[in-house]
């Protein structure tokens, strides 16, 4: 990976940062243009802003330097965490979001972020399980970037996480077991409160830590790791999804 080419596009929304770089938070703009995005991102009322922003063609914008904190994150929590915009760097990807259309993200959008983000993680040796979506810290209020997002093709790079493969683990059992319905069927039932312990080991803020339902939770985490099925319903699927990441940090 190469450090991409850089146009220069400031915004006045920032400020100091505090602690040390440890977090990449990737966005949408959900907004109709890019033209649209970057003077939001840029506006001094508009009181937000990211530190890169990737148009569709491949170009790369930097509003703001990475050792300040730059406004994209908004109230959000990762693994304890609060001060998330102080931990982390911002890229938002130019894309109309659910609200205008969403759709799938370019080729030339991705190889850019690939590079530039691979330049980021390298230089600041921030860990896999924490390259992550707005709507994983945010799950209450945000879907960015979204269930067409292509987090194993970036994992493919060395960008961010994606170890599935194996299809039982001994994390996964422990979020199954077995009930006797009153036919004496037996069948594998998902259990709800080892789900939202396993989420807060990984990193998702849950109750009472945060105050998010629980589907909007469960949805926040299918969007990114098992993106195919988007219901907020915790079914097996999605416990064993949890299970493997969770066995990938061990």
């Amino acid at each position: 990976m190469m450090a991409p080419r850089i146009v220069e596009c400031r915004s006045p929304n920032h400020d100091e940062r505090s602690m040390p770089i440890d977090m990449l938070v990737l966005h949408y703009t959900g907004m109709k243009s890019a033209e649209e995005a970057l003077a939001r991102l840029c506006d001094p009322d508009a009181k937000v802003s990211a530190h890169y922003t990737i148009d569709r063609d491949g170009r790369v914008y930097r509003h703001v330097e990475e050792e300040r904190r730059a406004w994209h994150a908004g109230v959000s929590y990762w693994a304890g965490e609060r001060n998330v915009n102080g931990c982390s760097i911002g890229i938002e990807l130019v894309n109309p979001g659910h609200e205008f259309g969403y759709e799938l993200f370019p080729k030339p959008q991705i190889g850019a972020l690939l590079d530039l983000a691979g330049d980021i993680v390298e230089r600041h040796r921030i860990p896999a399980a924490r390259v992550v979506g707005h709507s994983d810290v945010a799950p209450a209020r945000k879907e960015d970037p979204g269930e067409l997002f292509p987090w194993a093709h970036l994992a493919e790079f060395g960008v961010g996480l994606w170890p599935f493969a194996e299809r039982m683990t001994p994390t996964v059992a422990q979020f199954l077991k077995v009930e006797h319905s009153p036919g004496e069927v037996c069948e594998k039932i998902v259990d709800e409160q080892g789900f939202l312990q396993g989420l807060r080991d990984f990193g998702y803020g849950v109750a009472p830590d945060v105050d998010v339902p629980f589907e909007k939770v469960v949805a926040a985490f299918q969007r990114h790791w098992r993106p195919a099925k988007v219901d907020g319903v915790l079914d097996e699927e999605t416990a064993y999804r949890l299970g493997v990441l969770l066995d990938a940090l061990s």
